[in-house]
């Protein structure tokens, strides 16, 4: 627990004066004030995060965390358990939603092995960082235990150090049948809310299933009473291993000041726990889209932060977060690359 607690301490708010001088510089643009909306506040936010008068995105990894749950074998999921596994044969092969995606952003996809129930080769683009063989079922007892849950965020820490440099960027993803599941727990947990208004459909289920799935969370809540002050407690009880690797990533990200883009529900749960632990987290944190599953837009609020997009996206894997930094980017060249008034020899306008 060393290494998170060491962590979570070199977490600092960011500079508001910074952003203050960025709002300035987008104000003498040649533009109409504020006409680029939220593209002005990305770029505002990155100056900020990175400590940059001139920021600038060199290197974009998109971190796809995979972990099984135990809870799969309550029916909560319409796909089967050894889903996660093909998956990630399917990351590695440059297959899958997020592949496609992170090449039309330029982002590198890193897969990273942190709970699945099955022991992978090494391969090109797989990172090895095992904690658990999947979680156990939350309906009988805690997905792991506290030791376990801490490791799992620290290897996510350690990612972060690994991978980040200056000019760096990260999005989250994950893959983990049933993941659905455990994430709508924990927002019941932290929230107090019914278990039905935090909880989704997940992977298409009907409703019957929807009905099981509320039940399983409602008996999992129950059977292991996580303290909603306890983020740690709340996590090792009814979360996940890669919702543990996005906290930590999250963590590392904002103590080495680099912006993390967080993908949807189960990545936002990640974030939650990193937010729970330290809220000026929320600081270097973009949150990408808001996905259809119920409690999503429960954590966002929770966090104060506002999705970019709302496109009905229910995949995961990272894929909105490879959106997001397309739009990032884009900001981040308005700011740098368009001409000021003064440039441009254009007169300014007073209204």
């Amino acid at each position: 627990m060393g290494k998170l607690v060491e962590t979570l301490g070199k977490i600092a708010p960011v500079d508001q004066a910074l952003m203050e001088d960025a709002q300035a510089r987008l104000d003498n643009l040649t533009k109409p004030k504020d006409s680029l909306g939220r593209l002005e506040e990305f770029a505002r936010k990155m100056v900020a995060i990175t400590g940059n008068t001139k920021p600038y995105i060199d290197k974009k990894l998109i971190f796809t965390f995979a972990g099984d749950h135990g809870v799969a074998a309550e029916g909560v999921s319409a796909f089967p358990k050894e889903v996660t596994m093909q998956m990630v044969y399917n990351f590695l092969r440059g297959g899958a939603g997020i592949n496609v995606l992170s090449r039309h952003a330029g982002a590198e996809v890193v897969v990273v092995d942190i709970g699945v129930d099955f022991e992978f080769e090494d391969a090109p683009g797989l990172v090895k960082r095992k904690v658990i063989r999947g979680t156990k079922n939350i309906r009988k007892g805690p997905a792991m235990t506290r030791e376990e849950a801490v490791r799992c965020i620290e290897a996510g820490i350690v990612l972060a150090e690994e991978y980040g440099t200056k000019g760096s960027v990260f999005g989250t993803g994950e893959m983990g049948i049933a993941n659905t599941t455990p994430s709508s727990a924990m927002i019941a947990a932290f929230s107090g809310l019914p278990v039905e208004e935090v909880t989704g459909r997940g992977t298409g289920i009907d409703e019957r299933g929807f009905k099981n799935k509320v039940q399983v969370i409602e008996d999992a809540l129950r059977v292991n009473n996580p303290d909603p002050s306890d983020p740690l407690d709340v996590l090792s009880k009814v979360g996940g291993a890669e919702i543990a690797g996005i906290a930590g990533l999250v963590i590392g990200a904002a103590s080495m000041r680099i912006p993390v883009v967080i993908d949807g529900f189960i990545s936002t749960a990640g974030a939650l726990v990193a937010y729970e632990l330290q809220p000026k987290v929320r600081d270097y944190i973009f949150a990408s889209h808001n996905s259809v599953e119920k409690g999503h837009r429960v954590m966002l609020d929770r966090m104060g932060l506002r999705p970019f997009v709302d496109l009905d996206l229910r995949l995961g894997e990272g894929t909105g977060a490879a959106i997001a930094i397309t739009l990032i980017e884009a900001a981040v060249k308005i700011y740098n690359e368009m001409a000021t008034f003064g440039d441009a020899g254009v007169s300014g306008q007073n209204a």
